[in-house]
């Protein structure tokens, strides 16, 4: 990363470039400004040679000089004394040049792929990225090289940057231009040799001068120029002088020619440089550092605020440096204005396009180039051979006596080579000066010379022995300069003879730095080796090199290197990511000291990239807080916020007062932002939005006196998915008797409250002008206390037609929210904005993508579809009781209430315990009392008065089983009219039996209603109750039948008319739970088809009751009641009979009403005590005693075999050792004759057919397949439709086949019957056995056992008849 645009060549080559100066008369200035350049501006374009020069060696070697480019510059005399270290104005210049370079948008980016890090091409963005980009180059570096090279000071250890010619020019409008030369002339030699001026240097004495006549073609005489020059050829001779013809253009002429700008790129040197003369008189330390004036004062505050707002704040592992540190952004904000007025932007392009260079061609172009070319090839190159040949034969004729004189009396005294990096303890920090005409610097001069014109072996032997000399004399920093320029000639060497000596440039650092204490020259040592480092591989030194040349002396260089070294760590071939982002964090730092705040965002950026998401928390708050301070002081409010939302929404390590103070940055940003825009999002609290839940319809009232509301569905109840799958079995069964049966398939089940674990894929439906409450669980990440008020719900309106985007503000009934942690105090800040709700499905695992990604369903509990009013009932219940005795019967009320609009009917009830409860029938209902107040001293059970018989039946009734069995669970409440007006209330008697199993019994209610408008989107809705009742034990009733020998007295005595006997035995099991004291007998009741009970026998021990068979049609019951007492119970009257349907129903198979025999054993319960001569209970409550009533069933089924009315519990197991592997216990073999029977077949179909099979040839029958399963258990069947050919069967069936699917898979339940519709094909007329399918099965938990073939019908012959 961080490639330069050109080679390592070539950017070494153009940092020596040998140096022209330039004298300009006044007139020629003012040609030159025509075009709104000066004259050195006017050449610089074009300075660069298109074609190869020639030179020759003092060997008289033909040297070639390739892609040459010379310097040209004006004469800026400067008698100060020299300094090796830059001026104030161009150290200002370097910030300038670094400050005006950023990256463009869209600049070439790269990324990477190391182990843990993946990372995607894109374009560069100054913000925080998910991706790790890195910039291939920067020219900002670039351009601060090139600049810091050509402002190098002049030295005179070395003569790289001393001016080797002069070009003296002359405009042809002077009246005697030749005095002009003269004059020019002169003004050279004065300031070369009169010794006032330190500034410029000459490369030798004798400098070249080249004389130029400019000539202005649009003004001047050509005639007259030409003259002046031929006088110029006869004074200086043809390689000396030159005509330049400028200035061809006419404005008039070329308004619409457009002519290239190639002066644009160098107008901001120029510009730099004329900045530099006028800051050079400024204190150096007030452009050392072009931030650090901001920076002071922003430590100052920060300072302060932590001391008045942290106190004694402790420094964690990355504590903020002082000019990221917190602080008050509105301080730093008008600190960051002063220095934005303070610091010039300098305009990269003076002028606009086209401005520069008006009057010239491109004739005038190529006359320049041609000119420039010129210059180099007759006068500059054939006058550094002569000097080059000149200074060899000088150094070749004195080192013959003195040099050899010289070595040998260093070694007779014991002198010799000094090591190369045996630098310590010099005589001065930079050795020996010596002399311009000492020995040694003419080979340094002539080694210069060399190099310039890329002799690079000559110009290395040259270096090679003046380092030498250099060590022996310790002369440091003149050996410094040597073994820097031996080290780059030896690797700008064709053919690369020798390795590149890196030891060389250590070694010259190393004093440049240490031992002469000059760090301009130590940063282009360091700048050249590493460029060179870079070129062949080796970044790990690259890297070193530049890590080592980082100080405090200048925070801009340094952030410049430590960025090149990240670069470097990147670019190896195992890039080191976090070295890399580390150095990045170090740059940014010193660019934030050196005020450079875009390049430190940038850098703080890029390292963000690495950083984030690793589990380094300290690390991405240092570095988010960075960002978001710099990105405020550009005024990028936007990234400011969004790096201080990753602060707050991460998970923190930080203190709480450091918390404190990031919140406090991250509100005060978003305070001004938020002026910009219309209610912003907040990272905090956060909304946790999977849990969140939605509740619709108003909440759930509470009880008034003595009624109890029903539960329904509120926020405080958890999901539980079992009771959700009760309750939607239910609404089945509802739903299914209000269609007759049938489940309609766009069935939804009601789901009131939504959350995470309900079925959101669908758009929930709400009632118009009813309530939606939603809940939102938010949580606080801080440990910092959040204070929340005026809370508000926002939501998106959209009609089906035309939608609409406003937001609508919903009401909260708790505006004020305070979510507090371990926290110490909050901040005064106060801000509004939003926070939108993110919820995301269940994950997707359907398909192949599905499984291999993470993709998520949608979820739509807030997309709520609004419908028209609905009727919304309320349900209340009063005296119901919470506990009950097994089989007592206990009245209680209920009150439906319509508190909407709208009328609603089809009022039901089911229960998960339908024999728990009856509300009886519109016949009956009447006759009980309506009110609790009524009913006082009454019974719950309707009574007749009867005088005291032995042994005879009061009332035989007959009652039709359709009249009070009830399908299933589901029971119509019986409302007058069947409609509940809007605002109307009514309330019925509910009958409740105490369950025959003890225990505490969860019994669900859930109420079922509709709208009297059929037009309604929803179609229904429900009320759910839950109830719990403790059963007790009460009495354990044991009855049993046998024939009687005795016929009746009314019948002939024949086998058909004998009775049966019925024994009951009674035995009280209360263990005196709940007060019961005693219980007695009231009646004995009956109801059955067949039997009735006649009269009992000996009711003072055991009872024991007669029964005869009756005369009755099969569809009748027969209620026999047998009272014991003055009162007789209607037993075929609600609840009575109710209750013995529901019971019995439940208990009994379908079968039972043609041969059971029912028993009611009733139990009063008056509430006082009366004179009752009822069977009674006797109960103990607060000290007063109370009768409870109520009846047990026992259904008989078999003659002789004994039936009880207690329902035994599943006995708990045994308690058996800890297995760590489950043992399933071995599966019940049944045997074979009995697998062979589980599933018997029947089929159905017409006896004759009549086709026309010369229309159609095929004649398709449909036939229906009747399964029924014979066994109590799960079946798992296969039917098979294909043919196997038989000799019995191949006469019947040859000629039909089954059409459609061939084989069936199914699943029956215990006793479940199954039809399959099946279609048989016939080509002819004929009789068909249509009993070929084939059935096999096996019981679902032989898992491992195959399929038993099950024993077929009979034949099924079928006629097809041709018509």
């Amino acid at each position: 990363m961080a490639h330069s645009v050109r080679s390592v060549q070539e950017f070494v080559q153009d940092s020596f470039v040998p140096m022209v100066a330039v004298l300009c008369s006044e007139e020629a200035e003012r040609v030159t400004a025509k075009n709104k350049l000066s004259f050195c501006e006017l050449l610089r374009p074009f300075c660069r040679l298109t074609s190869e020069g020639h030179i020759r060696d003092p060997n008289n070697q033909v040297q070639v000089v390739k892609n040459l480019r010379i310097g040209v510059n004006s004469i800026e005399t400067d008698p100060s004394t020299a300094s090796m270290a830059l001026r104030p104005g161009q150290l200002r210049l370097l910030d300038e040049v670094v400050l005006t370079c950023q990256p463009q948008e869209g600049a070439p980016t790269t990324s990477i792929k190391n182990g843990e890090y993946d990372s995607i091409c894109s374009c560069f963005h100054c913000s925080v990225s998910p991706f790790c980009l890195f910039l291939v180059n920067t020219p900002w570096f670039e351009v601060y090289r090139r600049k810091f090279l050509q402002s190098m000071p002049s030295s005179d250890h070395e003569f790289l940057n001393h001016y080797l010619a002069c070009l003296l020019v002359v405009s042809s409008t002077e009246a005697v231009p030749v005095e002009q030369f003269l004059k020019l002339s002169q003004e050279q030699h004065r300031i070369q040799h009169s010794g006032e001026y330190t500034n410029p240097k000459w490369f030798i004495p004798n400098t070249l001068k080249y004389y130029v006549l400019l000539h202005d073609l649009s003004q001047g005489e050509e005639q007259r120029a030409d003259a002046v020059y031929e006088d110029m050829k006869q004074r200086y001779g043809p390689q000396g002088c030159y005509l330049l013809k400028i200035n061809s253009r006419t404005i008039s002429a070329g308004v619409d020619e457009q002519i290239p700008d190639p002066w644009s790129q160098y107008l901001h040197k120029n510009n730099c440089q004329q900045q530099v003369s006028q800051l050079d008189g400024s204190p150096a330390s007030n452009i050392s550092n072009r931030g650090d004036h901001g920076f002071v004062v922003h430590t100052n505050i920060t300072l302060h605020y932590l001391n008045v707002m942290s106190g004694n704040l402790e420094n964690h592992p990355l504590q903020l440096d002082a000019s990221i540190s917190p602080g008050n952004l509105e301080t730093l904000m008008t600190v960051n204005t002063e220095l934005k007025k303070s610091n010039r932007e300098v305009d990269p392009q003076t002028g606009g396009a086209g401005s520069h260079g008006a009057w010239l061609t491109l004739s005038d172009h190529d006359h320049i180039r041609q000119f420039i070319q010129e210059f180099t090839f007759r006068g500059l190159l054939p006058h550094i051979e002569k000097n080059i040949r000149q200074l060899n034969d000088q150094l070749v004729s004195r080192k013959g006596l003195s040099r050899s004189l010289l070595t040998a009396t260093k070694k007779w005294f014991g002198g010799g080579k000094v090591p190369e990096k045996a630098v310590a303890e010099p005589k001065s920090s930079c050795g020996l000066l010596y002399p311009p005409e000492a020995p040694e610097l003419q080979i340094r001069k002539m080694a210069d010379l060399c190099f310039l014109v890329q002799h690079y072996e000559l110009a290395y032997s040259c270096y090679h022995t003046a380092k030498k000399d250099f060590l022996s004399d310790q002369a440091m920093l003149y050996a410094a300069g040597a073994l820097e320029m031996a080290a780059v000639s030896a690797f700008l060497q064709a053919g690369a003879p020798r390795p590149y000596p890196a030891h060389y440039m250590d070694t010259a650092i190393q004093i440049y730095r240490d031992l002469c204490k000059n760090m301009v020259l130590a940063e282009r040592c360091a700048l050249l080796s590493a460029e060179i480092l870079k070129s062949q591989g080796k970044y790990s030194e690259a890297a070193t090199l530049l890590i080592k040349m980082t100080s405090e002396d200048s925070d801009l260089r340094s952030a410049l290197l430590l960025e090149q070294a990240a670069y470097c760590f990147i670019n190896m071939r195992n890039p080191m990511v976090r070295k890399f982002a580390f150095h990045m964090i170090l740059a940014g730092h010193r660019f934030s000291k050196a005020g450079q705040r875009r390049h430190a965002l940038r850098c703080y950026c890029q390292a963000m990239q690495v950083y984030k998401d690793r589990g380094w928390s300290l690390a991405e708050d240092h570095i988010n807080f960075t960002i978001g301070r710099q990105s405020f002081t550009l005024c990028q409010p936007e990234n400011a916020v969004t790096a201080f939302r990753q602060i707050l929404i991460n998970d923190s390590r930080q203190i709480a007062a450091q918390q404190g103070a990031f919140l406090r940055e991250y509100l005060y940003v978003y305070k001004v932002m938020s002026s910009f825009y219309i209610l912003p999002q907040l990272p905090l609290p956060c909304i946790q939005s999977s849990a969140t839940r939605v509740y619709f319809g108003p909440e759930r009232r509470l009880a008034e006196g003595e009624k109890q509301a029903a539960t329904h569905v509120s926020l405080d109840q958890e999901y539980d998915q079992d009771v959700s799958a009760i309750w939607c079995h239910l609404e089945e069964q509802l739903v299914a008797a209000a269609n007759r049966g049938i489940v309609p398939a766009n069935f939804r089940p009601t789901q009131c409250c939504l959350n995470k674990h309900t079925d959101n894929l669908r758009h929930p439906l709400a009632v118009v002008e009813e309530p939606i409450i939603v809940e939102v669980t938010f949580s606080n990440p801080l440990k910092v206390s959040l204070a929340l008020s005026k809370l508000s719900l926002l939501w998106r309106f959209g009609e089906e037609e035309a939608s609409s985007e406003g937001l609508t503000e919903v009401t909260n009934k708790n505006p004020l929210c305070v979510i507090l942690p371990a926290g110490v105090h909050t901040s005064d800040i106060i801000v509004r904005g939003r926070q939108d709700f993110n919820i995301q499905g269940p994950r997707l695992n359907v398909t192949k993508e599905d499984k291999m990604l993470v993709r998520h369903g949608p979820d739509r509990r807030l997309d709520l579809l609004i419908t028209p009013p609905m009727p919304l009932m309320e349900v209340f219940f009063l005296q119901f009781p919470t506990a009950l005795l097994c089989g007592e019967i206990r009245k209680a009320y209920v009150e439906f209430s319509n508190v909407s609009a709208v009328a609603l009917s089809g009022l039901r009830v089911a229960s998960t315990h339908p024999e728990f409860f009856t509300f009886g029938s519109e016949a009956t209902t009447p006759m009980t009392p309506l009110s609790p107040t009524a009913a006082e001293n009454n019974s719950s059970y309707q009574t007749v008065a009867t005088p005291p018989q032995q042994g005879c039946v009061t009332s035989d009734v007959l009652l039709s089983a359709e009249d009070s069995a009830h399908p299933s669970a589901v029971m119509d409440i019986p409302i007058k009219g069947g409609i509940l007006k809007p605002g109307e209330s009514t309330q019925l008697p509910l009958w409740l039996r105490g369950l025959d199993t003890d225990g505490v019994h969860e019994i669900n209610f859930l109420f079922y209603y509709e709208s009297s408008e059929k037009s309604c989107r929803i179609s229904h809705r429900v009320l759910r109750h839950t109830v719990f009742i403790c059963a007790s034990r009460s009495l354990s009733v044991q009855a049993s039948a046998c024939r009687s020998s005795i016929p009746r007295h009314d019948s002939e005595e024949d086998e058909d008319s004998r009775g049966t006997l019925v024994f009951v035995d009674l035995e009280n099991i209360n263990t005196s739970e709940g007060g019961v004291r005693e219980f007695n007998i009231v009646q004995v009741s009956s109801s059955s088809p067949q039997w009735r009970l006649h009269k009992y026998i000996n009711p003072k021990n055991d009872i024991g009751a007669s029964a005869h068979c009756g005369k009755t049609c099969l569809c009748k019951y027969t209620f026999a009641d047998l009272s014991l007492g003055n009162e007789r119970i209607v037993s075929s009257s609600t609840p009575c009979r109710d209750f013995f349907f529901r019971c019995c129903r439940t208990s009994a198979s379908h079968g039972f009403y043609e041969t059971l025999l029912c028993v009611f054993v009733c139990i009063s319960e008056p509430d006082n005590v009366c004179n009752c001569v009822f069977l009674q209970a006797y109960v103990v409550e607060d000290n007063k005693q109370l009768i409870l009533e109520g009846q047990l069933h026992v259904a008989l089924q078999t003659i002789g075999k004994e039936a009880s009315s207690v329902i035994n519990k599943e006995e708990a197991q045994e308690m058996v050792l800890l297995k760590f592997k489950s043992e399933p216990p071995p599966p019940v073999i049944q045997p074979p004759a009995e697998l062979s029977h589980l599933i018997k077949t029947n089929l159905h179909h017409p006896e004759t057919f009549t086709h026309h099979f010369a229309q159609h040839s095929l004649c398709l029958v449909p036939v229906s397949l009747t399964l029924s399963n014979c066994s109590m258990a799960h079946v798992d069947a296969i039917i098979d439709l294909r043919h196997y050919s038989s000799s019995e069967t191949q006469e019947v069936h040859s000629s039909f086949a089954w059409v459609g699917q061939s084989q069936y898979k199914l699943q029956l339940k215990p006793q479940e019957v199954m039809c399959l519709s099946l279609q048989a094909c016939f080509l002819q007329a004929g009789v068909y056995n249509l009993s070929t399918p084939r059935v096999f099965a096996k019981p679902t938990e032989h898992g491992a056992m195959s399929e038993t073939s099950q024993q077929t019908a009979g034949p099924a012959l079928i006629i097809i008849n041709s018509s």
